[in-house]
């Protein structure tokens, strides 16, 4: 083998074991679950090959003899000791424009697709009700019954069918399959779409009535979103604007690690920035796993008309404000909890106050605001409350000092989301429960 192809094949095995590694972490993995396959050409011979994981390895632990090369003209059910489901990826890999592809046992999204419906049956698509999932993903995710459920001839025609329009698709019971450019943007649909059935099992534990929500988003989606995320790309991840900053750089990694660690924004999610004279240093995909990297950018902080969404809410709230750091984390507590109507009420609530005692300490209460609240308002609540929470918009927290500063209000506001949530699960009366100062916050 020669250098260059030893370099870029070790490479490969490296992504790879990067990408085991976060699907363990969100866990949407057990340890042994799951397939990761992609196309790579020889650069010695010019061929093609199929690049996938062996049967029954650990994703979160993958070798180099974990990983298979084969022929796409020759991938049959159980070659060598490539995954069982080789067959069924060789076919995602060859639709249009497809270079990867990705199968995970999505728990949550598994859990919200299941039913008890007579077979054979036709389960009906999941409905995201979350920005993330329903811009990302299409706005729906087919889920199929299959009868033998694991690397069947079924499977193999119909999953690629369903891919062939959709960028996920479910098997119930089983698990999803993501179509994707890279592996790291296979990972990306796959913890959006579990966080996406995640959020609506909390909905569903805590009674927000989800089928009459999906309709109304459904109808008219941009009034129940605050915008449409960027579209995922994985080119430019390296980028690094002030590598000369080793503190500031370290910061924003480990930051970006710990978003994604505890679950505070699903991977490559969510944005980061620090305030300088004229400039800020922004992270535009915040949830980094430690060894899988996203840009870390230097851009003017004066408003661009050629700016993102997302860049455009940190700027303005700059431009209102003498905040020094700003945090966007996607919180899938937080945007069940944000369509909660207490009982006796009509609306959801414009509040989520803290029943724990540590959250009680930090915060009076942390507001909910609709998609489109305007920046004069949400600048206001985050002077007087440092955190908020946006309907259909993530969770905004800013900080005077320090990136390790904002990050406690993503990380605290989970924690206190969480207590409400288990409350609510037993069946107490969160009323009874919170401060009676909440009501005149």
């Amino acid at each position: 083998m020669t250098e260059s192809k030893w370099k870029a094949a070790e490479e490969l095995v490296r992504r790879f074991q990067r990408v085991g590694r976060a699907l363990l972490q969100c866990d949407i993995e057990d340890s042994h679950s799951g397939n990761i396959a992609m196309r790579w050409r020889d650069s010695d011979t010019g061929r093609e090959q199929i690049v996938i994981t062996s049967t029954g390895s650990q994703k979160g632990d993958l070798e180099p003899d974990n990983i298979c090369f084969l022929s796409p003209e020759e991938t049959d059910y159980g070659y060598y000791k490539a995954s069982s489901e080789t067959d069924i990826h060789a076919r995602i890999l060859a639709l249009p424009g497809v270079s990867a592809s990705v199968h995970a046992h999505t728990k949550c999204l598994t859990f919200v697709t299941l039913d008890d419906d007579d077979r054979p049956s036709q389960p009906p698509p999941f409905v995201p009700v979350d920005p993330l999932g329903f811009y990302h993903l299409g706005s729906l995710i087919p889920v199929d019954w299959v009868a033998v459920p694991s690397g069947s001839k079924e499977m193999v025609e119909t999953i690629p069918r369903r891919l062939a329009d959709h960028r996920v698709t479910v098997i119930q019971g089983h698990g999803a399959f993501a179509k994707a450019a890279t592996i790291e943007e296979g990972l990306f649909r796959l913890n959006l779409a579990n966080n996406s059935g995640y959020i609506v099992q909390i909905a569903e534990k805590i009674g927000v009535a989800v089928a009459a929500l999906r309709a109304r988003i459904q109808a008219d989606p941009a009034a129940h979103f605050a915008y449409a995320p960027d579209e995922y790309t994985s080119t430019n991840d390296q980028a690094c604007d002030f590598p000369d900053e080793d503190e500031l750089v370290r910061e924003f990694r480990k930051t970006g690690a710990r978003i994604f660690e505890s679950r505070l924004s699903p991977f490559h999610t969510g944005s980061l920035s620090v305030r300088g004279i004229d400039r800020l240093l922004y992270a535009p995909k915040a949830s980094m796993p430690r060894d899988i990297a996203g840009p870390l950018l230097q851009v003017p902080l004066a408003a661009d008309s050629a700016d993102s969404a997302e860049l455009r809410v940190h700027k303005a709230i700059y431009e209102h404000s003498n905040f020094q750091t700003i945090a966007h984390c996607y919180l899938p507590e937080a945007e069940a909890l944000a369509h909660f109507v207490y009982p006796g009420q009509s609306a959801p609530t414009d509040r989520i106050v803290p029943v724990d005692a540590e959250g009680s300490f930090l915060y009076l209460v942390i507001p909910v605001v609709a998609p489109h609240a305007d920046m004069g308002t949400l600048v206001r609540l985050l002077h007087d409350y440092k955190v908020v929470v946006v309907r259909g918009g993530g969770v905004w927290g800013v900080g005077a000092q320090s990136l390790s500063e904002v990050l406690h209000h993503p990380s605290s506001v989970r924690e206190i989301c969480q207590y409400r949530v288990a409350a609510l699960e037993r069946g107490l009366d969160l009323r009874k429960m919170e401060p009676r100062k909440a009501d005149r916050w």
